[in-house]
């Protein structure tokens, strides 16, 4: 029969009776008046036993300080293993740790606070920067196109017959033509101006979130631009995480969910040494005499020992 198999699992009696013994190290261990009642022991081996004490500190609820203590064999004195605090089977624990990314939900960020993006977020792209646009004088740039089909039309005897007839120039289907729609009626001055003062008032640059924010919508690359007179001045929000996500904002509203304002923190940088290795400092060996004699030297006191 094996060792293990011989071993008793039955709390040893001086083990169990040192009770005072492990309430003065859990107390140690803690503080004064932290350490509750004793609530039982457990058997962890031969003289081994391990006693559990309810713990009083705020917020520990259901925790408790476990003291193990234990004595050698044949001996009588139990001695002091060890004393933590570990939460019993109704303790409250904290929920599982989740990263900030997949914690941050829409809603959550305020005044104030930044949101930094990734380099490599799959919401943005390079936006245009002019380098990759033909010369003007190349075949395939916008005015050759445009030169193109302008001599094409003169040349053309007339329209195309699958073409629709052109409505008559003043009417509102002729308007509606032109813009792409056939709405009877559009917004006029005064409604253009009623909605950019709401608009303005609910996500503009008076909010308390632009006064915190780092940088304003024009230059954030989750801005949509919508078209229109009001395009000029108005935006829509597609940051999800943005208090603004899906509503029309000013061009000078801003948040901290800004694509180009929050960076990711460089990593630390070690201080330099204090102490300087590279430089020898030399300390005589003995203190200066009364007479005026000059301090000797380690180089030359090893130099008096050699002549001796």
């Amino acid at each position: 029969m094996s060792a293990a198999t011989t071993r008793s699992r039955t709390p040893d009696r001086l083990c169990a009776e040192a009770v005072d013994l492990a309430r003065a190290a859990a107390e140690e261990a803690a503080a004064p008046g932290v350490v509750g009642e004793h609530e039982g022991l457990v058997s962890e081996g031969d003289r081994v036993v391990t006693h559990f004490f309810a713990c009083k500190e705020l917020g520990y609820r259901g925790w408790r300080w476990a003291v193990t203590v234990a004595r050698a064999s044949r001996a009588k004195i139990v001695t002091v293993d060890e004393a933590v605090l570990l939460p019993g089977p109704d303790a409250i624990l904290a929920p599982e740790w989740v990263p900030w990314s997949e914690r941050l939900r829409p809603g959550d960020m305020g005044p104030g606070d930044l949101l930094p993006t990734d380099a490599e977020d799959l919401r943005l792209e390079p936006g245009w920067s002019g380098e990759d646009e033909p010369p003007p004088n190349s075949a395939v740039s916008h005015e050759m196109a445009d030169l193109v089909e302008a001599e094409d039309a003169e040349v053309t005897a007339g329209p195309p017959a699958e073409l629709p007839a052109a409505p008559a120039r003043g009417s509102i289907a002729a308007v509606a033509e032109e813009l792409g729609l056939r709405r009877a009626r559009v917004l006029s001055r005064y409604g253009l101006h009623i909605a950019a003062d709401r608009w303005e008032e609910s996500f503009g640059a008076k909010t308390a979130m632009a006064q915190a924010a780092p940088a304003t919508c024009a230059s954030c690359g989750f801005l949509a631009r919508i078209g229109g007179s009001l395009g000029q001045a108005f935006g829509v929000c597609a940051n999800e995480f943005s208090p603004a996500d899906g509503r029309v904002v000013s061009l000078a509203y801003g948040c901290g969910g800004h694509s180009e304002a929050a960076v990711m923190p460089k990593p630390p940088q070690p201080a330099p040494p204090v102490i300087d290795e590279t430089r020898i400092d030399p300390f005589p060996l003995r203190p200066a005499s009364d007479s005026g004699s000059v301090p000797v030297t380690e180089d030359e006191s090893s130099a008096e020992l050699g002549h001796s």
